[in-house]
């Protein structure tokens, strides 16, 4: 797959997980936040809680599961360390991550809490 057509198709999937929150009565806050260590695909306000989602798109949701690597865990954690200093309780603010996997046909799976911080 080319590099745009693959960046396009990212960005799809993110757009569709999006809608899934709003639809769940989410608020979502950030799209494509980016810190100084990296980028988080999408940051949702649940009331008081902060919900850090990673999308990940591929054929089927094993591959896109399996995309998500040990160190890309590392940076979402210190990329969402640095957007909670902007919140006002900071490192006290309840949060969770969640992986969204998204299918070739897209359907989408979201696993909450999938990176217990």
């Amino acid at each position: 797959m080319s590099g745009m057509v693959s960046y396009l198709s990212g960005i799809a999937a993110e757009d569709s997980v999006a809608q899934a929150y709003e639809l769940g009565g989410r608020q979502v806050a950030f799209r494509r936040w980016r810190g100084k260590r990296g980028e988080i695909d999408l940051i949702v306000r649940d009331q008081d809680e902060i919900i850090f989602v990673e999308v990940k798109k591929s054929r089927d949701f094993l591959r896109a599961a399996e995309a998500l690597s040990k160190a890309q865990i590392k940076r979402l954690y210190q990329t969402a360390s640095e957007f909670l200093t902007s919140e006002p309780k900071g490192d006290l603010t309840p949060t969770r991550f969640d992986v969204a996997l998204v299918n070739g046909s897209g359907e989408i799976q979201i696993i909450e809490n999938a990176l217990g911080y």
